[in-house]
Parts: structure tokens; C-alpha cells; sequence
């Protein structure tokens, strides 16, 4: 069976300010029914000259000269990328999947781009009110960590007959004000994809993946006082790269999987500066692994 993402789905279902605000990125002004942008694409716009129809589904860089649509601007974007890993890309970053529909008794099946479950919160409170998230923030290793960092989130999911299950998890919160859920079960975002970032030292900035592999770090870097950036996807990195210019000192702390390193080298080759920090955890394919695995009484914490 033929797995492979549909473009024209991705075409007739992405919209491309969506796809945009998702990587991190808000319009600086709006004229009619176009967006515009600080060019994503150039490090030397200054100047808002990335154009966005989001009605006619295109885009225009007027500082390139180059437009297209939103495949057009995934390639572009995702520089390197195969047009098949660029769908997957998108695909992923608007939280899509892809499903099988049966028209009748036809043999032939054709595969769409459908929206996820609708998701709703119902309630966030502090941590300590759930037992099983309790359970869970310990089992990491990083319960007094999560204090006054993370929330309990109980929210719901509807699907498309409406039919509601309610869940709860451990909450990130991102920039755009989404939560990152985790449990022991599950593992994904309620909203909008965006960065997390905590401003405190201008000049030194620490880059993780995720907020439980951060929390790790804190556990034994309790007085340090780095601004920090979490991603929360690796396909904010082009994102989370614009945002570390400015910082003199980077250091990364990312997974040692595949997807890792090869984000660790994306982010490298963008900032010279930046320092692999993940010898640290070698050995583990990243930082809470390494904090769950030492012995009871090992970890440092406030």
C-alpha cells in the first residue's frame, strides 16, 4: 500500500498563516487579505517583505523575488529536505494525519488529509491534585523540578461525531499559550505548535528538544541562570535558530537519536557558537534517560 502523503490534500487543507504561526511566526502587519512577515527565509530582512494570500493560498518574498504555494514555501523553508519529507514536515507541524477513506464498495481508496480530534481544556490546576501525574513527574525524576513549572491539564477530546473523552496530563505551556501534555499514555500538544522561552541572562542561551529533558538539566544545574529555549518539535529549529542569534553562548542539549544529532548539526552549521553539550548524557539517548537511570539519591535538586 502506497503510504505516501498527498500534496494537492496538503495544498486544499494547510492554510499557510496556520502553518506560519505554528513555526513561531506572527505577521507584522496586515493590509486586505495579505499577512505580512519579516522574511523566514532571509537572515538580512529587516524590512516586512514576505507577503502572505492566505485566500488564494500563495506566498511572495519580494525580497527574493520568489513565491509559491504552501509546498513551494516548505521546500524553501525545510532547505535540503526531499518533497516527500517536506509533506511529512508539514504534514507533522499542523498536527494532520493521514486516513483512509472507502467511497462505497469501490475498490480504490483514496487518502486524505484529516484534522485531528478536537481537543478542549476543561481545568488546570496545580500539581499535587492527581495522583497518577504524580506518579508519572516522579517516575521521571524531576517531581520537585515540575514545581511551579508544569501544570495538571484536564481536557477533553471530541471527535468527528462529537463522542468526548476526558484525559489529563501533565502541561508545558508555549509561547502562543498551548499546552504540552504528557502522561504515561500519551505525548502531544493541545494548540498550536510554539517554542517555550524563559528570558533571563541576555548573553548565554540553553537549547533543549523538550521540557522533561530541560527539567533534567535544571535537577542538576539548579543555580544557573541561562535563558532558556525549548522547541517542543524539531520542526521549529529554523525558528528556535532566529531566535538564538543574538545570544553569544549556546549551548545544546538534544536528543542522541538520529533526529537529534542531525538537528544538533542543522542548528551548528547555522550558528558556529553553538556547542554540543550532549556528552554529558552519553550513553543515553537524552537527559532524563540519564536522570531516571542513577541511583535514588543521586540527583541534585533544590
Amino acid at each position: 500500500m502506497n503510504n505516501s502523503i498527498n500534496a494537492r490534500d496538503i495544498k486544499d487543507n494547510v492554510s499557510i498563516v496556520d502553518l506560519l504561526a505554528r513555526l513561531g511566526y506572527k505577521p507584522f502587519k496586515k493590509s486586505g487579505t495579505e499577512h505580512i512577515y519579516l522574511s523566514m527565509l532571509r537572515d538580512s530582512d529587516t524590512t516586512p517583505s514576505f507577503s502572505v494570500n492566505d485566500k488564494l493560498g500563495c506566498w511572495y518574498d519580494h525580497g527574493e523575488g520568489k513565491g509559491g504555494n504552501v509546498i513551494d514555501f516548505g521546500l524553501r523553508y525545510w532547505r535540503g529536505a526531499t518533497f516527500q519529507e517536506v509533506l511529512e514536515k508539514i504534514t507533522h507541524t499542523m498536527d494532520f494525519h493521514v486516513a483512509e477513506v472507502v467511497a462505497g464498495d469501490k475498490p480504490k481508496r483514496k487518502r486524505l488529509a484529516v484534522k485531528q480530534p478536537h481537543y478542549q481544556v476543561l481545568e488546570i490546576k496545580e500539581l499535587g491534585n492527581n495522583a497518577a501525574i504524580t506518579a508519572y513527574l516522579q517516575s521521571r525524576r524531576i517531581w520537585p523540578e515540575a514545581q511551579g513549572r508544569l501544570k495538571e491539564i484536564y481536557y477533553y477530546v471530541e471527535d468527528e461525531q462529537k463522542n468526548r473523552k476526558n484525559f489529563f496530563a501533565a502541561g508545558w505551556q508555549n509561547e502562543l499559550g498551548a499546552w504540552e501534555v504528557r502522561n504515561i499514555h500519551f505525548k502531544g500538544c493541545i494548540g498550536h505548535k510554539a517554542i517555550s522561552f524563559i528570558p533571563r541572562d541576555p548573553e548565554n542561551l540553553a537549547v533543549f528538544e523538550g521540557f522533561l529533558n530541560y527539567l533534567s538539566w535544571i535537577s542538576e544545574n539548579p543555580l544557573s541562570n541561562e535563558s532558556v529555549m525549548i522547541l517542543n518539535s524539531l520542526s521549529l529549529i529554523q525558528s528556535g535558530i532566529s531566535k538564538a542569534k543574538d545570544f553569544k553562548q549556546i549551548t545544546l542539549w538534544f536528543d542522541l537519536d538520529e533526529k537529534g544529532r542531525e538537528a544538533t548539526n542543522t542548528f551548528c552549521q547555522a550558528i558556529s557558537h553553538a556547542r554540543d553539550c550532549s556528552l554529558v548524557y552519553f550513553g543515553y539517548n537524552d537527559y532524563n534517560e540519564k536522570i531516571v537511570a542513577q541511583p535514588n539519591g543521586m540527583t541534585i535538586t533544590r
